[in-house]
């Protein structure tokens, strides 16, 4: 068994000049870093009094599953000999809060829409995506149900 280990920080950068001294009295910007990457600029969900023009959590955590899910299936097309020629995903989570204030996910749909070189391809394409989410490393870690409906057209 293999261990990879991952770092990164966390700064809040939203104190007004009074910190948290009431719920209205500060900002929710925060970044995200990590050594040799660009900063994420971060803040809360608008429907918590976030910034929208910049990066939610909620929205970090369907981006890494729908990268993940990207990043396994190109493996296994290229393994398996499907040519990929294009691919996007329109992912859409769904999280429900609780009475108590907290929340949690309860759905993820994948869309990705690929495109493959040849019509020869295409069984293996749509097929491969349920390899990708067996070995989806973020899908694997999460403790809600990650689905996807691909669409797979040919080149051309």
């Amino acid at each position: 068994m293999i261990t990879h280990t991952y770092a990164t920080t966390v700064t809040w950068t939203g104190n007004r000049g009074s910190g948290t001294s009431g719920y209205r009295a500060y900002d929710r910007a925060h970044e995200v870093t990590a050594v040799g990457v660009p900063p994420i600029a971060g803040s809360s969900d608008p429907a918590f009094r976030g910034d929208p023009s910049r990066w939610n959590p909620e929205q970090l955590l369907l981006a890494a599953l729908s990268q993940c899910h990207l990043l396994a299936y190109l493996h296994a097309c290229a393994v398996a000999g499907v040519v990929v020629t294009s691919y996007t995903d329109h992912a859409q989570g769904s999280m429900t809060q609780t009475p108590d204030g907290g929340g949690h996910f309860t759905e993820v749909v994948l869309h990705p829409r690929v495109e493959v070189a040849s019509s020869g391809m295409a069984d293996a394409a749509v097929k491969l995506h349920e390899e990708a989410h067996r070995t989806c490393f973020i899908a694997n870690s999460v403790n809600f149900p990650v689905r996807h409906e691909p669409v797979v057209t040919v080149a051309g």
